[in-house]
């Protein structure tokens, strides 16, 4: 989750250097399900050709061996220059091509934060693939999480870095179950804060930040409960506060993310507010449906839709 109703945002360094300050930094997990890159297009990944597939060796001592369609490896000793693999890579994930976009990025020859914040992204959507089984799925998600942790120790004022890690922080604890995924709100919320001092204007983060709003609001009674032995003053959201972050990501990129408009949607109705509701939820229910956010945006606002005409 992610976001307070009176968390501020920091818009000077002496600020962040404060912020920095008051926090410890723990580098583990939290949960609820956030946004997956938005403007992905879900296509089919088409195998690669004329490379072989290699095993690739988890760092936390887990073997992971990638399926012949998913990962190939490039013959050692080709590893390609960072600033063609940036914007090739770029160009790769954008088409939804993940696979083919994991391997340049892995046998980049310059071990970057730039190329490192890169292979996390594709390894975090390729995560929410539903094509992969549950436990391959954790194993990326592990593996991405491990690398941001150790890239967020030298670089805590990237603002790629503070946005990977705290999506990764909360993908890693939908594996630890409820306890663990409040336990970590907070820490989540802070990094989505730290993210948005550095990039105010990123529409991705400011959804992020809604979402956290969102699905605090929504606590049912006996996780308010749990939350309550974590904290001295448990998490508190409101709609209002969800529905301020979901506008301001949309007036940052308009229609970017179908999921923000069905979230648009969703508070609009739970404020009572039909007319409203029913504008975002037809522009979720008509949204080219090109990703399973997509499919899952036009499902859900086509289902409101029908119980309030």
């Amino acid at each position: 989750m992610i976001g307070t109703a009176n968390s501020m945002v920091y818009k000077k360094q002496s600020d962040l250097l404060t912020l920095f300050n008051t926090y410890d930094y723990l580098f583990c997990g939290s949960q609820f399900t956030v946004f997956v890159h938005c403007r992905l297009g879900y296509r089919r990944l088409t195998q690669l050709h004329s490379i072989r597939t290699k095993v690739f060796v988890l760092t936390s001592g887990l073997s992971l061996i990638w399926p012949a369609k998913k990962i190939s490896g490039t013959p050692a000793g080709n590893k390609i220059e960072s600033p063609a693999v940036l914007e090739n890579a770029d160009k790769l994930f954008e088409s939804g091509h993940f696979e083919e976009c994991y391997d340049l990025l892995a046998h980049c020859k310059d071990n970057t934060v730039d190329i490192q914040w890169r292979i996390c992204r594709v390894l975090y959507n390729m995560s929410k693939e539903p094509k992969y089984d549950k436990t391959y799925r954790k194993e990326l998600v592990l593996k991405a999480y491990k690398i941001i942790s150790e890239q967020l120790v030298n670089h805590q004022t990237h603002f790629e870095v503070q946005k990977w890690y705290a999506l990764l922080l909360d993908a890693k604890s939908s594996y630890d179950g409820i306890k663990e995924r409040i336990k970590q709100l907070e820490n989540i919320r802070k990094h989505m804060d730290l993210a948005v001092t550095l990039n105010p204007s990123d529409a991705t983060t400011l959804h992020m930040l809604g979402e956290w709003c969102y699905q605090v609001a929504e606590l049912p009674w006996h996780q308010r409960k749990i939350a309550e032995t974590f904290f001295a003053s448990p998490p508190h959201a409101t709609y209002e506060d969800a529905l301020d972050y979901f506008l301001r990501a949309e007036t940052a990129q308009p229609r970017f993310y179908s999921l923000n408009l069905l979230r648009l949607g969703n508070c609009y109705l739970k404020l009572n507010k039909e007319d409203q509701a029913k504008y975002y939820l037809k522009l979720a229910a008509s949204y080219p449906a090109k990703s399973n956010d997509d499919h899952r945006a036009n499902k859900e606002a086509a289902e409101l839709l029908k119980k309030i005409k």
